[in-house]
């Protein structure tokens, strides 16, 4: 499973840096998105992957992290799920403004031949 998870960290990371280094803006907005989901992975794998661990406390469980799930990295890629979201309907929008004004969707605000 870690195998999994760590191939599917670096495939996401790669694709996204791939993408940010594109020409058109609507390539860098999803490397952006990319880049963000491989970063929630990672985040949310240091929080160490346990199978069959309750998330909350139980009665007569020690309450050591050895018996649950740590919720703070759950949490963190929660939020930033949400924040990620929002940022790219933003970038969405911002891109689309440009597109109107400059008639192009490249990043310089150029076509390639200038």
């Amino acid at each position: 499973m870690e195998l999994v998870l760590a191939i599917a960290i670096g495939v996401l990371t790669t694709c996204g840096v791939w993408l940010m280094l594109r020409p058109r803006t609507y390539q860098v907005i999803m490397g952006l998105a990319l880049l963000g989901y491989g970063v929630n992975l990672f985040i949310f794998s240091m929080g160490r992957l346990a199978v069959d661990s309750e998330p909350v406390l139980l009665p007569g469980v020690p309450t050591t992290l050895s018996y649950y799930t740590d919720p703070l990295p759950q949490a963190l890629v929660l939020t930033a799920i949400v924040i990620g979201f929002a940022m790219t309907a933003l970038f969405l929008v911002v891109m689309l403004a440009q597109r109107g004004f400059f008639g192009n969707d490249h990043v310089d605000g150029r076509e390639d031949g200038e």
